[in-house]
């Protein structure tokens, strides 16, 4: 599906349904727990070289001054090095969160429709997909510092069409990076609202986890990410050849 067909499915749309949507969200959720849970676990594991690499400076002061972090200041040199790494660091960080949430979707896709086939987490760390993951990454950096320098207040509204971004990611292939961006930011403002709280209470139910010795919260937080796959359903709508 091209771009056109996509905003005109969107301009076309009702509006979106919140108690339908968390109700299916629920039932799917008990089919797809465990995936949740490893999407997860794979999500901590991917990221932890990059943390590695974004402290490294500060491990090597530790390790050749044992007496370095006796001072509460943090030398001018390291500070600057940690700063270059920051974009990558954030960069890398976003682009595994969006292949593994996208890869998250598509198997939410099979276990709504009953599809065949195989659990592939990685699916979206192809070659074709990783060039559009890493410049979608960038995208969200630098709307992120935008956010942040309206005292905070542009990320309550950002949070709505940054967390559409993994969706149009996973079932439209035909999209570039800048029109993901856009139809997320079309569907997004057009259902602003109703989108945000959607995402505010589904946010609330995964950290019921916590409840359980909380370990369950390894098993619950990916409940946050599956309205998000039926605003996309009932809105654009989803072929089985995805």
């Amino acid at each position: 599906m091209n771009f056109t067909n996509i905003t005109e499915r969107i301009n076309q749309s009702g509006p979106i349904e919140f108690g339908s949507i968390f109700n299916n969200s629920v039932e799917l959720f008990k089919k797809v727990w465990l995936q949740g849970f490893i999407t997860l676990v794979l999500t901590m594991v991917s990221i932890l070289p990059f943390y590695l690499l974004f402290y490294a400076p500060l491990i090597s002061y530790g390790i050749s001054d044992p007496n370095a972090f006796e001072s509460e200041e943090l030398p001018p040199a390291v500070g600057g090095v940690m700063l270059l790494i920051m974009p990558i660091f954030m960069t890398a960080v976003m682009m595994v969160a969006i292949c593994l949430n996208a890869g998250f979707l598509r198997i939410c896709k099979k276990y709504d429709l009953n599809e065949s086939g195989k659990d592939d987490y990685f699916y979206f760390f192809k070659k074709e997909y990783l060039g559009k993951a890493i410049i979608m990454s960038l995208i969200i950096f630098g709307l992120s510092i935008v956010g942040m320098l309206t005292c905070g207040l542009g990320l309550f509204y950002l949070m709505v069409p940054l967390s559409l971004f993994p969706a149009f990611f996973a079932f439209d292939k035909e999209l570039s990076a800048i029109e993901i961006i856009k139809a997320s930011f079309s569907l997004g403002h057009k259902n602003w609202l109703t989108l945000f709280l959607l995402i505010l209470v589904s946010s609330l139910a995964s950290q019921l986890g916590v409840v359980l010795c909380f370990i369950g919260f390894f098993f619950t937080v990916m409940f946050s990410k599956i309205p998000i796959y039926f605003v996309y359903k009932d809105t654009i709508g989803i072929s089985m050849d995805v």
